[in-house]
């Protein structure tokens, strides 16, 4: 997955408002939905009443017979939605072994009513009084002090589901943590310390030196942004990428049927459910974000529970309910491929526990550098500091050739021929080999006007078996395509549909000369990959470049 930086602003109320506003006034009616149908009721003791009338089952009698305190009602409740959820029928008579596990605290209903309106449900007994008092209409009231008493019996009984309902999501998440292998302890360490793919990032590619492991803060903000909709929406909506995901697993069913799946750092879930529904026995889906909550409750909605188990926690830390796997689907590309450094997990989990003769997906991925001459471009982002309104802001202009630009530039602004300058298979390289230095070489249009600067993207390829032989060292993710059947992959480059991660602009500098007919058209050099100390999901691309026999170095930052 590739990070992207959402910025919302919120608005608040005005403090007044909220002052003067009356919480009675405001508040909703209960739609207290039945236990076993759609329909809905204005309260809980109603529905009880409808589903004890029409279908035969009485819930306060089950939940008394049970001896049941108010966590087990809410089991109770949850038990029988997903059964009803699942088309499957009720049991003759209900035992507490039914619902004894904890996943049935975790609501199958969001914000379900009939659970905030247990405390207005009677005892059994209750119940059986008043309707023997409904029959006999010349009975004596209780006495006022009985009243008062039994009154203030309820109040406090309130008061304590009132306090326990409150403790119940907190319970839920605590619970579900734990179940999985994400107790408190693990919680703390994952704040407060890297993880091991961050010190491999860091460490592992400068010849096995061991440096120290980057700030906590930048892992967390790693982990944080994929917390939020926004940028799984953008992701879920760039075709290029998830019909690319769909396409492999669906046409490939044969490879995923009867398997087990680990899915690295999966969002919201998707590429599990195209796994699920391939056919594959078991999917692991881990992710460490607070993702993971939302994926879950997709993959119930789905009904792919049974297929596919979410572990929240980083691949190098959880642990895995099987030893091995036999497909490692992940999409863990970021800008320029390999900017925020997830590839390393994706390795570490392939050595850790992918069989001998499993699969990755995708398979492999190239590293594209063509020339770019734009003369619009830098008019419009350099040179307009120099004269904004009659005033020269060349201050603004300080470090602005630092940064790599991520954008989407028209296939038109390319200058020349494109150099593919790293290939690489997934099932055989190795960490140390994502911090490199590649050759590469161009030939400048006869029509460009100038050299403003370089233009580096990447593409995937989908391999159906670990020999795929998928070498493009000249080719484009459309060549291979072209060449083969049903072969599956995608390009971010210029040359087709733009993707979320659009392509990194390198400006040259020196870009305002322009060139002549009598300057070389032949650039050659060498492009290097670089990990930064202080945060190793960062990262710095520096090109050494010679064109008529001048040579030139520049380095951009991805960060």
């Amino acid at each position: 997955m590739s990070e992207r930086e959402f910025r919302s602003s919120s608005e608040f109320s005005d403090e007044e408002g909220w002052l003067d506003a009356n919480p009675e006034d405001d508040e909703e009616p209960l739609a207290v939905i039945s236990l076993l149908d759609d329909r809905v009721f204005p309260d809980a003791t109603s529905m009880v009443a409808y589903c004890k009338a029409e279908h035969g089952f009485d819930f306060v009698a089950v939940r008394d017979r049970l001896g049941l305190d108010f966590y087990g009602s809410v089991k109770l409740i949850n038990f029988i939605r997903q059964r009803v959820h699942e088309g499957s029928a009720l049991p003759a008579e209900i035992s507490a072994a039914d619902f004894a596990g904890d996943e049935f605290l975790k609501p199958v209903l969001d914000d379900d009513a009939l659970i905030l309106a247990l405390d207005s449900l009677p005892e059994l007994q209750q119940q059986a009084s008043a309707g023997e008092a409904q029959g006999n209409s010349g009975a004596d009231t209780s006495s006022a002090a009985s009243l008062q008493e039994k009154n203030e019996q309820l109040r406090s009984e309130l008061d304590s589901l009132t306090r326990q309902f409150e403790n119940y999501r907190l319970a839920v998440q605590k619970t579900l943590d734990q179940r999985w292998g994400v107790d408190e302890e693990s919680q703390a360490a994952a704040k407060g310390a890297s993880s091991a793919s961050d010190t491999k990032a860091s460490t592992t590619a400068k010849s096995g030196s061991q440096e120290e492991a980057p700030a906590a803060g930048a892992t967390d903000y790693y982990f944080e942004s994929y917390s939020h909709s926004d940028i799984h929406e953008t992701m879920l909506k760039d075709t290029i990428r998830t019909d690319a995901y769909r396409d492999f697993i669906y046409a490939n069913k044969h490879l995923f049927a009867g398997k087990t799946v680990l899915d690295i750092g999966c969002g919201t879930g998707i590429l599990s459910m195209f796994c699920a529904k391939a056919g594959a026995k078991l999917v692991i889906a881990v992710d460490r974000s607070e993702i993971i909550n939302k994926a879950r409750e997709n993959i119930f909605h789905n009904g792919l529970s049974n297929q596919i188990t979410c572990l929240k926690g980083l691949i190098e830390e959880v642990t895995l309910p099987v030893d091995k796997v036999d497909i490692i689907v992940s999409e863990w590309m970021g800008y320029a491929l390999l900017y925020e450094a997830m590839l390393p997990s994706v390795l570490y989990a392939r050595d850790k526990y992918l069989t001998p003769d499993g699969l990755l997906v995708p398979s492999h991925a190239s590293l594209f550098l063509a020339p770019v001459s734009d003369s619009e471009y830098v008019c419009d982002s350099i040179t307009f500091w120099r004269d904004v309104y009659g005033f020269d802001m060349k201050a603004m202009q300080a470090g602005i050739y630092d940064d790599a630009r991520m954008l989407v530039m028209p296939e038109k602004t390319i200058a020349g021929s494109v150099s593919m300058f790293k290939h690489l298979d997934l099932h055989a390289i190795k960490v140390e080999d994502l911090v490199f230095t590649s050759e590469w070489k161009t030939v400048l249009s006869k029509d460009a006007e100038s050299l403003d600067g370089f233009l580096v993207w990447f593409d995937i390829y989908f391999g159906a078996s670990r020999t795929s032989q998928i070498k493009p060292v000249d080719a484009s993710s459309q060549a291979w395509i072209a060449a083969g059947k049903d072969r599956i992959a995608f390009t971010t480059g210029p040359f087709d549909k733009a993707t979320h991660w659009m392509q990194c602009l390198l400006l040259d500098k020196e870009h305002s000369k322009p060139l002549t007919e009598a300057d070389s058209r032949e650039v050659n050099g060498q492009l290097s990959f670089i990990t930064a100390d202080d945060n190793p999901r960062a990262l710095t691309l520096r090109v050494k470049w010679t064109r008529d026999g001048k040579q030139q170095e520049q380095s951009w930052n991805l960060r």
